[in-house]
């Protein structure tokens, strides 16, 4: 029974992250000058000081992290999401980054998902495993510090 408890925790973890990335119900107030498909970009710290940059699609989401900037909500300050393990030309110091349509906010999520912007760097052959299952992503410590432009 022991082998196959870490394979049910695991599996366990994996759903309820996907549950977790689920598109929220959309909010009442959109960004009127949000197009399709247009982004924006923030930039996050976590514990260890490092910044990372991250394109966010949805309009909601877009609002919701200028709100944590401007200080008006506390609200789901880290974010969650699904990585993509190559560089990209908005966050050229990682060799990953989040996909835009996967991103999220969370006040509190479980531990597998947790790591900091550097480890994620320095293990980034071992993420979609053990470590970082299905390449969700959830920095404990993240939180948005500014917009920057692309």
């Amino acid at each position: 029974m022991r082998r196959i408890s870490p394979k049910i925790g695991i599996i366990l973890a994996a759903v309820v992250m996907f549950a977790l990335t689920a598109a929220p119900p959309a909010r009442a107030v959109r960004l009127a000058s949000a197009e399709p498909g247009a982004g924006a970009y923030f930039e996050i710290t976590d514990v260890t000081g490092e910044r990372f940059v991250v394109k966010l699609t949805d309009p909601a989401k877009i609002q919701h992290a200028r709100d944590l900037v401007s200080g008006t909500t506390t609200s789901e300050p880290h974010l969650i999401g699904r990585l993509i393990p190559r560089p990209v030309p908005y966050n050229p110091r990682w060799g990953y980054h989040y996909n835009p349509d996967t991103v999220g906010f969370f006040d509190m999520a479980i531990e597998v998902c947790d790591a900091t912007i550097p480890y994620v760097e320095e293990h980034l052959d071992e993420a979609g495993g053990a470590f970082l299952p299905g390449y969700i992503w959830c920095p404990w410590s993240s939180r948005v510090i500014r917009e920057v432009s692309g």
